[in-house]
């Protein structure tokens, strides 16, 4: 363990040994079953209908026993009163105080209540994982982002306060007045996605401004697995002479992980949250280090919309190490690997993007900007990958051309056809990137 006591947000909570620590879980998902059984309509029905009720949770094993629920299931509930979220709902309607939506990326959105409590516990969460990054009350942090009905970096803003760090909202902002904000303030920190940080750092070089004069010294990121691919995380880091974090939560769920300063693999926040690793095909608990799987998640302490045993469809892995910094939570390793439905076959080959993106981002001749589009003539896939050279890189095509197809090769165990376009004619996003396509029909 480590000696230093100053780096814990919650000393105990983070450095609870495991068997005390399994044991507090069990008594948080006991009440939060109880909980969602007594005063929620949908989990009352789906836990009768499996003959379950809040005595048969009595060990850590009995929890593998209860339903799961995932995101087809919560869009279904919105149907159904009150509106507009539904029978999933634990409290009556006035007590709802928090609207947030998911981004819709994967379908419609889904709607998310939550209470004055389930807020104050979302800057919880946040402050595990930011002081965890080494934000403290020295810190000038800036929010890039448009305050909106998506959750993005709302929590973290109240989170940073309760730290005691000065927080300085971006939301109307454009990309060059954020910049020239953060100047002007001397901003310490800020935390976006990994494409919009990318792309402020390239903004900022159009008008002048090396990113890495500005000072910041950390970065927060979320929404993609970017910076938690060794490739990209690099760039970001480069380009802003800052350290880089990764971060993942989502709507419906909360800020369950986080990476600490060692920057090894990401911490799951185990004194709020139960994170199971189900085999996709067998649907077994996965307890081996280095197996990927589709993580269920529980979240112990958000009772507005109990989030239990939710199929999340995000593969994951734990980690076959333990971190330095002393946490006895548990790591996983190399973040969110992709999602059970975007992890798909081709050519008979299972693939996921990221493994696309740590492959182009390793290449310092190519933009950040990239794009995969997967089609299918008559019986045969087609992968084709998108590119921009850097200026004055176009002399060096047919080498850069060869060494990109022959890592890919590598990496992913499939042939690609490779596009060269113009710099910068790519889609730039702002926010989520997609950059992978799949266009065959399902």
């Amino acid at each position: 363990m480590a000696k230093d006591q100053s780096i814990y947000w919650n000393p105990i909570a983070e450095t609870l040994p495991r068997e005390k620590l399994q044991a507090l879980q069990v008594k948080k998902f006991k009440r939060i079953f109880e909980w969602a059984y007594n005063n929620s309509p949908f989990y009352k029905k789906l836990y009768k209908e499996a003959g379950m009720e809040p005595g048969d949770i009595k060990t850590y094993e009995d929890i593998k026993k209860v339903p799961k629920t995932d995101k087809a299931v919560l869009r279904d509930v919105q149907d159904r009163p009150p509106f507009p979220y539904g029978d999933m709902l634990a409290v009556p309607l006035k007590d709802v105080t928090e609207f947030r939506q998911t981004s819709g990326t994967t379908g419609t959105p889904v709607y998310q209540a939550d209470t004055w409590a389930d807020w104050e516990w979302w800057a919880e969460c946040w402050a595990y994982i930011l002081y965890a990054q080494g934000y403290r009350d020295t810190d000038r942090m800036f929010i890039p982002f448009g305050y909106n009905i998506f959750v993005a970096f709302w929590a973290a803003h109240y989170a940073a306060e309760k730290l005691g760090c000065e927080v300085v909202p971006g939301g109307v902002l454009d990309t060059e007045a954020r910049i020239m904000k953060m100047l002007e303030l001397k901003c310490t920190a800020f935390g976006a996605t990994p494409t919009y940080v990318l792309g402020m750092a390239d903004t900022a070089r159009k008008i002048g401004i090396d990113p890495r004069s500005i000072g910041i010294q950390r970065i927060t990121c979320a929404g993609e697995p970017g910076a938690s691919i060794p490739t990209t995380k690099q760039r970001i880091e480069d380009a802003w002479g800052a350290k880089v974090y990764d971060h993942i939560g989502a709507t419906e769920i909360g800020a369950w992980s986080y990476m600490c300063t060692v920057q090894k693999g990401l911490h799951v926040n185990e004194a709020m949250f139960l994170v199971e690793i189900e085999d996709v095909d067998t649907g077994e608990i996965i307890d081996t280090p280095m197996k990927n799987g589709k993580m269920v998640i529980t979240a112990f302490d958000r009772i507005g919309k109990p989030c239990i045993r939710f199929d999340s469809k995000d593969v994951i892995r734990w980690a076959d190490y333990d971190c330095d910094c002393g946490r006895t939570f548990r790591v996983i390793d190399g973040g969110v690997v992709g999602r059970a439905d975007d992890i798909t076959k081709v050519k008979g080959v299972l693939l996921a993007p990221t493994a696309i993106e740590e492959v182009v981002r390793s290449f310092s001749e190519l933009s950040d900007e990239y794009e995969v589009v997967v089609t299918k003539k008559g019986d045969i896939d087609d992968i084709m990958l998108k590119i921009e050279l850097k200026p004055g890189q176009e002399k060096n095509e047919a080498d850069i051309l060869s060494r990109l197809k022959d890592l890919l090769r590598v990496k992913t165990n499939l042939g690609y056809k490779i596009e060269i376009h113009p710099y910068e004619s790519l889609p730039r996003y702002a926010l989520k990137a997609k950059r992978f396509k799949d266009m065959r029909p399902h």
